[in-house]
């Protein structure tokens, strides 16, 4: 063989290879396999992924090689054999093709006739595959091996009788989920796939695996025998339970949405979807959505008496309730993932009603700073580069778990990662350094000289600010810090936005002229309009929001006619999720991203902007003159935030007790997926406790299992009491989104048995 270069025109790191005859440029130590796909020349496969590490051990992807015109003795697995210049491939000659027929015959010879039972069936790549390379009549007739089932928890279902061991998934939760909870046991043909020790999977996106799965094998447990491939038609939409905004196609049988499924996007999510963007769509069918407008009748018992209204009458009362108490005496309080259509319009309505009390951040206690959300410095494609990465207040995982995916790509490739908060929680990467301290000395040991030797200075850095920095009384301290450390360093500064839209809903003008949230439940308006709210779960300060909802009249936009809104509210209108919506949200890379209406609208329910429209027709206001969701757009406008400071922060530090540090708990972040039935049973949903370090249970007279009593100056809470080493001394920590623990605001709490 020569030492020439078949090709002398090509980068020195490229090589001409010639795959059926094409010829074509591949990079140096790449595989066939990848330059086929790139030139569109198809090549059977089954364990080959192209965001996973080889295995070859399908062999489906058998082709014939020669080089300086002498042919391989045996065909060559496309997918490990890399390329070098001169290199002939021939995936379609005699040779190859009989060598895949032949691999086609082994699989099949164990696996299972039942495809018109299989939820994979019109969608499986065996199927596809076997009716191209596959016998009509199998040679053998022994009896089929069978595996036994094993519980992988409620979002995955097995049929392990159908597995012919590629071990996508088992690279999947070893490689991408971090978790290694699957593998392969016993050996030969007895080889089989499981978790060994038999207990669910407990990784937050484990529904990759089904379709990482090339088979039946593993399947939606929650789509299960509901409806066959080709009955359903692919709606675009988005995920819209964290700032990331994944993209994701909504499947829908005669209007109801049926699953979920991931839309390739590389600056947002790849491939991949997290259990809580797949399964939330179980919440669109609880028993508590709201159906059709609905007044109260009367204050009889916790909820009233309630009647169903038609539009004309909802409409009618709520234009009245708002012309009685508007302008200071009203406040407009919105969901952080509203979208941006919306959004804008309520800014017009409280414009029009002549009120500065407006706000979309519901869940943050300090805005002494007047901090609004801001867009990632660094894009969350790049930060799988970076070099070290700082993370702050944030259950990482649970917050943003394909943000978290990302920061595991950047440790795989040598980042140094070091995490500075109350609790050690848990990642999937090793930690460089910890500083675990209560949430009022994070703001300290961002400035102390042990997290700055450790950073050091050069390559590229990221600092992340998360929901427990960035929703804690100590928040604006946090981010003053957090700045300051970045600018020290040269560090891009990503403050994770708290609320799937808060980015974009900033920047359509969904902010305080006058009161923020905090302020206008500190000191109670007559009337409250309330746009997606659970007004229960969804509020910093639930007592604050409680006792100001409670006494004033409120008009509510709602998914749901649960108990909450029924307890404060006067008029129910219902509206839209966002999967049953046109609409555009702003990402945490501060990129707009459309979504479009899927499932059909419940009973009477309209989407948002139309009831919007409506009702300031009700009002005679100006701005809403368009008829379409074209026009809406047209007059959408997006700007710089500006939002005037609020009073001094809350004061936390005075008093005894312990401090406390609050999340987010992963499966209770909205109403939706708070009603997702699944989820609520996955092993991440721990349920409302209390989590001290030993030595102050060992004070308080606690051990783990025991109930306790945390109370503090807005409420109390009997929790069951966990230990764990995990949480810095002097702190307690709870999980939000659950009613046991929405009693306790800020401020330190004391700890008692119960």
């Amino acid at each position: 063989m020569s030492a020439q270069p078949v090709n002398p025109n090509l980068p020195p790191d490229h090589v001409t290879v010639f795959i059926d005859g094409v010829e074509l440029a591949a990079p140096k130590g790449s595989m066939i396999i990848h330059a086929a796909d790139k030139a569109g020349i198809p090549i059977p496969r089954f364990c080959y992924h192209d965001k996973l590490s080889i295995a070859a051990n399908c062999r489906m992807c058998l082709v014939d090689t020669e080089v300086g015109g002498r042919s391989a003795p045996k065909p060559s697995p496309a997918c490990a054999t890399p390329v070098m210049d001169g290199l002939k491939v021939f995936t379609r000659n005699e040779k190859a093709l009989k060598a895949q027929r032949n691999v086609m015959e082994f699989l099949l010879i164990n696996h299972p006739l039942d495809c018109p039972i299989c939820d994979q069936g019109g969608e499986c790549e065996l199927q596809d595959l076997s009716l191209g390379y596959g016998r009509s009549v199998s040679r053998f007739v022994e009896r089929k091996r069978v595996i036994a089932d094993e519980d992988m928890g409620p979002l995955v279902a097995t049929e392990m009788t159908r597995c012919i061991q590629c071990t996508r998934c088992v690279r999947f939760t070893a490689e991408v989920a971090g978790t290694y909870e699957l593998g392969g046991m016993q050996r030969g043909e007895n080889l089989q796939i499981g978790t060994y020790d038999g207990k669910p999977l407990t990784t937050e996106l484990s529904g990759n695996v089904i379709d990482v799965c090339p088979v039946g094998a593993l399947t939606n447990k929650v789509f299960r025998f509901r409806a066959r491939p080709w009955e359903l038609i692919a709606r675009e939409s988005l995920g819209f339970h964290d700032a990331l905004g994944s993209n994701l196609f909504l499947h829908l049988r005669r209007g109801d949405v049926m699953r979920a499924v991931p839309r390739d996007n590389e600056a947002v999510n790849e491939c991949w979807l997290s259990d809580r963007d797949r399964y939330s769509h179980q919440g669109l069918y609880a028993d508590d959505r709201a159906f059709r407008p609905l007044l109260r009748v009367a204050s009889n018992g916790d909820d009233g008496d309630w009647r169903e209204a038609t539009w004309e009458e909802a409409l009618a009362k709520a234009a009245q309730i708002l012309r009685d108490n508007a302008a200071d005496n009203l406040g407009v309080l919105v969901h952080p993932a509203t979208s941006n259509e919306e959004g804008a319009l309520l800014a017009r309505l409280a414009e029009g009603l002549g009120t500065g009390n407006l706000d979309h951040r519901i869940g943050q206690r300090d805005l002494s700073d007047g901090a609004v959300a801001e867009a990632f410095a660094m894009p969350v494609a790049e930060i799988e580069q970076a070099d070290t990465i700082v993370i702050v207040g944030s259950n990482l995982r649970h917050e943003i778990p394909l943000l978290h995916q990302r920061v595991r790509k950047a440790f795989l490739r040598g980042a140094k990662v070091h995490v500075v908060g109350p609790v050690d929680f848990e990642f999937t990467f090793d930690i460089a350094s910890r500083a675990l301290v209560a949430p009022s000395g994070i703001a300290d040991a961002l400035g102390a000289g042990e997290l700055a030797e450790a950073v050091g200075g050069t390559g590229r850095i990221v600092v992340i600010v998360g929901a427990v920095a960035e929703n804690g009384p100590h928040a604006a301290g946090i981010r003053r810090a957090a700045a300051d450390f970045a600018a020290a360093h040269g560090a891009s500064l990503c403050r994770i936005p708290q609320g799937a839209n808060a980015l974009g809903l900033a920047r359509h003008g969904v902010l305080p002229a006058a009161r923020d949230a905090a302020t206008m439940l500190a000191d109670p308006r007559s009337a409250y309009v309330l746009y997606g709210i659970e007004p229960g779960l969804d509020f910093a300060d639930q007592a604050a929001a409680g006792g100001a909802l409670g006494a004033a009249q409120v008009v509510a936009f709602s998914h749901f006619a649960c108990q909450s809104t029924r307890r404060v509210a006067d008029v129910i209108l219902p509206i839209a999720t966002l999967f049953e919506n046109d609409a555009t949200l702003t990402n945490l890379d501060g990129r707009d991203q459309r979504a479009f209406a899927a499932g059909k609208l419940p009973g009477d329910a309209r989407q948002g902007w139309k009831v919007l429209r409506a009702l300031a027709a009700e009002l005679g206001l100006p701005g809403f003159e368009f008829t379409d969701l074209g026009g809406l757009r047209a007059g959408l406008v997006a700007r710089t935030p500006s939002v005037p400071r609020a009073g001094a922060a809350p004061a936390t530090d005075g008093g005894e007790g312990l401090e406390l540090a609050v999340s987010q708990a992963i499966y209770r972040a909205d109403g939706l997926v708070r009603r997702a039935q699944a989820l609520q049973a996955h092993p991440l949903t721990v349920g409302p406790r209390v989590t001290l370090h030993p030595d102050d249970a060992r004070a308080a007279g606690l051990a783990t299992g025991a109930m306790a009593k945390v109370t503090n100056g807005a409420g109390t809470a009997t929790l069951q009491v966990h230990l764990s080493q995990s949480v810095a001394a002097g702190c307690v920590w709870v999980e939000s989104g659950y009613g046991a623990t929405a009693a306790l605001g800020a401020g330190r709490v004391r700890v008692e048995a119960a």
